[in-house]
């Protein structure tokens, strides 16, 4: 399993726009083949910036969904309300403690 952990700074305006769409679309995104977990997160100290960390069985499963209809269109949206370039990191979970 890895984890995709995606950074992304909106304009306050579009924060609103933003999570609604979050909102509309997260269910499908989660239940895409090969997504275990979906989380999204802002920041304590500035608000324009958000995170988001899916858990993938394989990179293959995220590269199928970065493929998809769904991904484009959840993209093409997202991507207009932002003020500064997203930035995104693949990584091997090591270690979790519950």
């Amino acid at each position: 399993m890895f984890v995709r952990i995606v950074k992304m700074s909106f304009h306050l305006q579009h924060i609103k726009s933003f999570l609604i769409l979050f909102e509309e679309k997260k269910e499908l995104i989660r239940n895409s083949d090969g997504c275990n977990l979906l989380e999204l997160y802002q920041d304590k100290q500035n608000p324009e910036i958000f995170f988001t960390y899916s858990y993938w069985e394989d990179e293959i499963y995220l590269e199928n969904y970065r493929k998809s209809d769904l991904f484009k269109i959840v993209w093409a949206q997202t991507k207009t309300f932002f003020n500064d370039k997203p930035q995104a990191w693949s990584v091997d979970k090591k270690v979790s403690l519950q």
